[in-house]
């Protein structure tokens, strides 16, 4: 592919010939356009390359993928198609001239509905953002963050075009479902070669054939399955290993392969079930922008076996590196440009759904699907923690109202291929997993326990919780537009100083007392908001937008350990409640500690799988200014901290 393109704004669209701008200039793939361009028109993307071809007899291939805006291609002159969704890959088949002209048209924000790849979020009715944990001000342009995948290369007359490969489990074993197409430049009539090979030393092997016949020009779709007699299962990570097997069709001398795992995903309501066994999922939320697979690094090494993936739909090399490390990927549905105003329909939903699983479903680690967030947040500005605040708490969720029949509609629209979540709101909005921001939206981060007092079910799945922190010293309300979140929820818990070490030290608190309480009440699913910042001035990500950890990082990886001890409240002088929680299926006998200053104690407990038990209590004296509890299984000891 030629590695020099040039871009302009879209002034005349329209008929049989490519779009035109009319002024070309000289720009770098995939680096923005320019901070001037409007969001709502489309910018084109225009290079040329070499025939591909060694030999003239061959056919050229291209296949397009990874834009984060919907897409329209244009090559010599003819128009490829369109990407809907815009996470759907464009393939063709052509015949390619000694010099080809390619043209790339990213359209705008209003030409969008679903899963977008932008740092902003859709807005809920009114003022109110749909999740407001972390907005930044303004919509990106329309170009691409991250390199296109853009594969250009030589295909035989006679080729395989694509190859799907499902998996399923039966009483007897397994099956995999092989769908194969097959692009007939001339006519064939001929044998395909299927093969299954573990990845790995587990099980055995198959092999069969099957026939193609087909006159040129024609694309005809073959569908076998091969069996497989003891399936090795595909686990979250923490549960189990990562088994995969990879399918590979062979025509003459052309060859495909696809990597598939055999994995169930249920949902009952405490939580999720993969492979009918109980799991606990803790990680983080992900948006677009960022290295993907730095990213899901940075979530395994804080101990994540979860990542949403909200407001948009991450590339392969995003889910190939969960699928690698066993993390579960919660997938977001989601409206936008025109549409941002509202929920997907359920017809919308239903497409987006299939466009998911068309795309992405051969991906062991695409768990589920979820809906955006309530538009509404009734508790917000209630801060404190006095009995009067939780009154009036409690008044405004019993003054609200949520959609019901909407979110049930699409969750029965989309069911039958992944489990869903059918809506995502703060309390008192009904919905099917919690907003919890306790410590930064209303109340204080302690208040956490009264909530899952009030309400149990907001203990169950929790979509996101967290705090804002800044990145540098300076005025909040100077540099608004480079945060990711309204300046005026930190002033109203440090002031206007704008101290970046302060707001790092509250977030690091908030997040560590909001996971550990939800840990000790048993929570199935566990999301924290945003693994990294959206801006570079600061927001609710644990990580700096350039990727370096905040001290809510450390505080997380701590909090996230499958087999944990924590404190029953808050860390203050005097007798404190000490809890071990357990996420492993394995029963564990352990020695727990504690060490506060001059004071230390000791005891065994047993606990048994996916529970908590009581691990005595700390006596915390007052010349104490931290607290050290750890806990021992078998040969590893893990431990954790808290300052008083």
């Amino acid at each position: 592919m030629g590695d020099k393109w040039t871009g302009g704004i879209v002034d005349q669209r329209g008929g049989d010939d490519p779009p035109a701008a009319a002024v070309w200039q000289p720009i770098s793939v995939p680096e923005r356009y320019g901070s001037t361009v409007d969001a709502d028109g489309s910018i084109a993307y225009r290079t040329t390359f070499d025939d591909p071809r060694d030999d003239g007899t061959e056919r050229g291939w291209l296949e397009f993928r990874g834009a984060e805006t919907r897409v329209e291609l244009w090559l010599n002159g003819e128009r490829v198609g369109r990407t809907d969704p815009h996470f759907v890959p464009l393939r063709t088949a052509f015949d390619p001239a000694p010099e080809n002209e390619l043209v790339v048209v990213c359209e705008g924000d209003d030409s969008l509905e679903g899963p977008r790849g932008t740092e902003t979020e859709a807005k809920g009715t009114g003022s109110e953002p749909i999740e407001t944990d972390d907005t930044p001000p303004e919509r990106t342009t329309p170009s691409p963050e991250r390199a296109w995948d853009l594969r250009l290369e030589s295909r035989p007359q006679t080729f395989l075009r694509t190859l799907e490969a499902r998996p399923r489990r039966t009483e007897d074993g397994g099956v995999i479902d092989v769908e194969i197409d097959v692009d007939a430049g001339e006519p064939i009539d001929e044998t395909i070669t299927l093969s299954l090979r573990p990845d790995g030393s587990h099980g055995g092997g198959a092999m069969k054939r099957c026939s193609v016949r087909a006159g040129a020009g024609e694309r005809v779709t073959i569908t076998d399955s091969l069996e497989v007699r003891e399936p090795s299962l595909w686990w979250p990570r923490g549960y189990g290993p990562q088994h995969r097997y990879t399918v590979r069709a062979k025509l003459g001398d052309d060859a495909v392969a696809r990597t598939v795992a055999f994995r169930d995903v249920e949902r009952d309501g405490a939580g999720m079930v993969v492979n009918g066994q109980r799991v606990r999922l803790r990680g983080f939320t992900r948006t677009a922008g960022g290295d993907p697979v730095a990213d899901v690094e940075r979530a395994v090494a804080a101990n994540a076996n979860l990542v949403r993936a909200r407001d948009h739909v991450p590339t392969d090399d995003f889910y190939e590196a969960c699928d690698d490390a066993g993390v579960l990927v919660w997938q977001d549905l989601h409206a936008s440009g025109a549409n941002a105003d509202s929920f997907p329909s359920v017809e919308r939903s239903r497409d987006l759904a299939a466009a998911l699983e068309e795309t992405f479903g051969h991906h062991p680690s695409l768990g589920f699907y979820g809906r955006p967030g309530e538009p509404s947040a009734p508790v917000d500005g209630l801060f404190g923690g006095g009995l009067l605040t939780r009154l009036r708490f409690r008044y405004r969720l019993w003054k609200t109202t949520a959609d019901e029949a909407s979110t049930a509609g699409t969750a029965e629209a989309i069911s039958e291929a992944r489990p869903v979540i059918s809506s995502v709101g703060p309390p008192g909005t009904d919905a099917d997993a919690a907003l919890l921001f306790p410590g930064w939206r209303y109340l204080e981060a302690d208040a956490i326990e009264w909530l899952l007092e009030t309400d149990p079910d907001l203990g169950s799945i929790v979509g996101s919780f967290g705090a804002g922190s800044l990145t540098e010293d300076g005025d909040t309300a100077a540099r608004a537009d480079d945060l990711g979140f309204d300046p005026a929820m930190l002033e109203r818990w440090l002031g206007e100083s704008g101290d970046a070490e302060a707001s790092q030290a509250h977030q690091a608190q908030t997040v560590k007392t909001v996971a550990e309480a939800l840990r000790r009440h048993g929570c199935g699913v566990l999301a924290a908001t945003r693994l990294r910042d959206a801006t570079a001035g600061g927001g609710t990500g644990v990580l700096a937008h350039d990727g370096e950890a905040k001290p809510a990082y450390a505080a997380l990886a701590d909090s996230f350990e499958p087999i944990q001890v924590v404190l029953d409240g808050p860390p203050a002088t005097g007798p404190v409640g000490v809890t071990l929680c357990n996420d492993t299926r394995e029963a564990h006998e352990a020695t727990v500690a504690w060490r506060a200053g001059d004071a230390d104690g000791e005891m065994t407990v047993s606990v048994e799988p996916l529970e908590t038990t009581d691990a005595g209590t700390a006596n915390i004296p007052e010349t104490a200014s931290r607290i050290e509890l750890a806990v021992r299984v078998g040969e590893r000891t893990i431990t954790n901290r808290y300052r008083l």
